[in-house]
């Protein structure tokens, strides 16, 4: 079983989110959080010292990380707005060229889903900005209706990671889809909308996932991480990451991109 490790990048700014309930959302949580005990003073500090930065993205932290570990990624990034999304693509064309030169892999981050004429759009924005069509997508929040993957295949994109589930990749039409195994929301909120989980629960988590999937025999463990939490102001989130990378390292398991493993997909079905 070898592995692909992907991020969505979901914000850029704290204050792109003034007329959206991102932030009051985002306070009460940390106060829930702080009440709870899942999170220290010092991350909950931390979280507030971010609104005066006005920074909510961790792109250049993650992909230096990843380097520094021998791994290459998938970031997946929005062209579009919806759904708590709300950056300019100034962003997009800033880190576009940022991500693919420092050797990652970059795709579109989808916002429409329900109209093959919006999927296309995002599309044909996105290839103009990187300047070609090789590229995959995942849908904001996994969001699909019945014709979803139709649509994104349809408009000409080369994979989907936006389906989740412990199922080996498959091939809708000339598009390779990617289910989702782990998300790190999924193992720290745990059905919540809060961190419920401390360091050592979500370890053991994640330990019974990847068993889950060596078990099914899975060729390749779809792994999501939010280049957002890659920070101190959410420090068992990225210790979680950091400590995943080391312990897959360890146990000899072997990082791919997507595009890598649809080179080896393909030369399996020749």
């Amino acid at each position: 079983m070898k592995v692909i490790i992907s991020h969505d990048i979901d914000h850029m700014t704290v204050w792109e989110h003034t007329k959206d309930l991102i932030l009051p959302k985002y306070v009460m949580r940390n106060h829930l959080e702080l009440f709870k005990g899942t999170i220290s003073f010092k991350e909950y500090a931390m979280r507030w010292a971010d609104f005066g930065k006005n920074k909510w993205q961790r792109i250049q932290e993650i992909m230096d990380f990843n380097q520094s570990q021998g791994i290459r990624s998938n970031f997946f990034i929005g062209v579009n707005n919806g759904v708590g999304l709300n950056y300019s693509l100034k962003h997009v064309k800033k880190w576009v060229p940022r991500i693919t030169k420092q050797g990652f892999e970059v795709g579109v981050h989808g916002i429409e889903y329900d109209t093959i004429e919006k999927v296309q759009a995002e599309f044909d924005t996105f290839s103009e900005i990187s300047n070609t069509t090789d590229f995959g997508i995942r849908m904001h929040y996994l969001r699909q209706n019945q014709h979803t993957f139709e649509y994104m295949e349809k408009s000409g994109y080369r994979f989907d990671a936006s389906e989740s589930g412990f199922k080996n990749p498959y091939k809708i039409g000339q598009m390779w889809e990617f289910p989702l195994q782990i998300m790190e929301g999924w193992v720290f909120y745990q059905g919540k909308r809060h961190q419920s989980v401390h360091l050592e629960q979500a370890k053991e988590i994640t330990l019974k996932e990847i068993e889950k999937a060596k078990s099914l025999n899975l060729e390749y463990l779809n792994i999501l991480f939010h280049d957002r939490y890659y920070h101190s102001s959410f420090a068992t989130w990225k210790n979680w990451y950091e400590w995943l990378i080391v312990y897959l390292k360890k146990e000899g398991f072997e990082f791919v991109t997507y595009s890598q493993a649809i080179e080896e997909l393909n030369k399996q079905s020749e």
